[in-house]
């Protein structure tokens, strides 16, 4: 039987990833290029402009054509990652951080610039779940969560051998899960999401108060002596180095992961819970403290099997290649890997 290859690309922030993948899980070509328009995080965008419609259209077409001329294989389907809502029929219902992106039909719209070749959209944390699924630390499981900590928070779901994608396709939201009422704001609009605390930006919003108190000096010099100016990788630079006060604050961020980990799991009763994203290192440095609160904090701890929490395996492009494996699949609402 001939090797079947499908495109993935993720949609970053600051760059798209793409990668030709073929049926066992092979890279065979990558490209980058980057995000048209990145203009970080804040408020929603508004419904999308011609003009940032067409520049979003033409990277993924872009990235598209220079994988399919890199390899010598027939290319069947094109799978993207969108960060936002994005509905069952593939279009971008929401996005906060890709400008002209909210309204956004990427499935049809590539599928029309790329001459019909099939074209399947998902949200972006969704595919790096399938693709860790499929092949990283949630292998051989049926039901797992993916946690994917970066300036936010990103999720997705395995249950029962199915992708949860929801009535709409908007399941996985979790970082905008409210768990301080009373807490910061966030650029939801909301105040208190799990993703203030439990994130990059919210590793920077609890070392900045660490900072103004007085307990991080050392944070404060690699951030050039103002404290207003200590960012999340300043915090894991130091404690990387065995900084006991940049650890505490690591620690503060454990437990606020826990936190939200543990009621995942009572919600879910997932055997793996995978974390990833660009927060992968630092949580990694206290992952025992992370574990010993998810402990506690779990409801009937003692007379369950244990929930394993394990790093993300494939980087950066667990995204890339689970959207590949989303666009193979067919059926959206199950992706079978086994």
């Amino acid at each position: 039987m001939a090797r079947q290859v499908t495109i993935g690309i993720d949609v970053g922030g600051t760059k798209m990833l793409g990668l030709a993948v073929d049926d066992e899980g092979v890279v065979l070509s990558e490209v980058r290029v980057p995000t048209p328009g990145h203009r970080g995080t804040g408020p929603a965008a508004g419904p999308a402009d011609a003009a940032g419609f067409e520049l979003v259209i033409d990277a993924l077409a872009t990235v598209t054509k220079q994988l399919r001329a890199s390899i010598d294989v027939e290319v069947s389907s094109v799978g993207v990652g969108a960060p936002g809502l994005v509905d069952n029929t593939g279009v971008l219902r929401y996005a906060p951080n890709l400008p002209g992106g909210t309204g956004l039909d990427i499935a049809g719209r590539l599928s029309e610039r790329l001459g019909g070749l099939r074209t399947v959209v998902d949200n972006d944390a969704t595919c790096a779940t399938v693709g860790e699924w499929a092949f990283g630390a949630a292998a051989g499981v049926s039901d797992a969560v993916m946690v994917t900590l970066g300036t936010g928070i990103g999720g997705g779901l395995i249950a029962g051998g199915h992708v949860v994608r929801g009535a709409s396709g908007f399941a996985g939201e979790i970082g905008h899960m409210v768990i301080d009422p009373t807490g910061p704001p966030c650029p939801c609009g909301r105040r208190g999401c799990w993703e203030r605390f439990a994130s990059g930006s919210g590793l920077g919003r609890l070392a900045r108060e660490a900072a103004h108190a007085g307990r991080l000096d050392e944070v404060v010099s690699l951030a050039g002596g103002d404290a207003e100016s200590v960012r999340g990788e300043h915090v894991t630079m130091a404690a990387r180095e065995g900084d006991p006060a940049a650890l505490v604050v690591l620690g503060e961020l454990g437990w606020w992961l826990a936190l939200g980990l543990s009621n995942l799991a009572l919600a879910l009763d997932p055997a793996v819970m995978v974390y990833g994203g660009g927060l992968l290192e630092t949580v990694t440095l206290v992952l025992d403290k992370v574990r010993a609160a998810f402990d506690e904090l779990l409801e009937g701890r003692i007379y369950r099997p244990e929930v394993k929490i394990l790093p993300a395996q494939l980087g950066e492009r667990a995204g890339a290649i689970g959207a590949a494996l989303v666009a193979r699949a067919g059926d959206r609402y199950r992706v079978d890997v086994a």
